[in-house]
């Protein structure tokens, strides 16, 4: 299995005086996208390690991972990445703002996704769960019949299936963080269940095999690590607290 990290782009407003690109931003000492690609090292079904974004990443990468210069927008740079790869393989796609991903989070949503058998995976975290490790952090959440969830930044792909869907999930990548216009790419049956909170998530996972011809599973995880991102300062002072204790707030 190959490991895809998008580290292109420019940071967030709120992140600029750090840097423009959140995958050099320093943590303890250390980018934070190493962080990704350390834990990425321990795990033994992972091969190869990329990072798609500038071509300064070869100045820290000290041959622990390949690079593949950016180039546009960030549903471009996917195209791209994914582009180096043959149809036959499986990809972990992360983003590079994930600093307090762990083995464990990573282990257990790769196993738990390839037993399901689907082509397209992806993690989604209980507010309880995210609260309980990550007090006041905030996040997006979706409130489905099961529950309120927020995503990870993670996904598990089979790339012939997704090459076969990948011009038509450029609206629903580009809506991935606004739940109220990602249920109307769905429909008005979904908006409508949506409104009153009685979408369940086999419904997505169904809905987007009829939209896309993607068998697509969410995976329930209890490791909110997997999906707490670095946007704001406020994230930044978390993540640094956070791996100084090698733990939880």
């Amino acid at each position: 299995m190959k490991a895809l990290i998008l580290a292109g782009g420019t940071a967030e407003d709120s992140l600029k005086d750090k840097g423009d690109n959140k995958a050099f931003i320093k943590i303890a000492g250390k980018e934070m996208i190493l962080y990704i690609v350390d834990v990425l090292k321990e795990i033994k079904t992972i091969d190869e390690i990329f990072a798609i974004g500038p071509e300064k990443l070869k100045e820290i990468s000290k041959g622990d991972f390949n690079v593949i210069k950016e180039e546009g927008s960030l549903f471009e740079n996917v195209k791209k990445g994914l582009s180096v790869f043959s149809e036959e393989e499986e990809i972990l796609i992360l983003t590079s703002d994930i600093p307090m991903i762990t083995k464990e989070a990573l282990e257990d949503f790769i196993v738990r996704a390839k037993d399901t058998g689907a082509e397209f995976c992806y993690p989604i975290v209980k507010k309880e769960v995210n609260d309980k490790k990550f007090p006041g952090v905030k996040r997006t959440y979706v409130k489905v019949y099961e529950g309120s969830f927020t995503g990870g930044n993670v996904v598990l792909v089979k790339l012939n299936a997704i090459k076969r869907a990948i011009d038509k999930v450029e609206g629903f990548f580009k809506y991935r963080k606004n739940p109220l216009k990602l249920s109307m790419i769905f429909g008005p049956v979904f908006l409508i269940k949506f409104l009153l909170g009685t979408l369940r998530i086999q419904d997505l996972e169904k809905r987007v095999y009829e939209l896309f011809g993607v068998r697509a599973k969410a995976i329930i995880s209890e490791y909110p690590e997997i999906g707490t991102d670095v946007d704001k300062i406020s994230d930044l002072e978390i993540a640094e607290k956070v791996l100084a204790r090698g733990g939880g707030l």
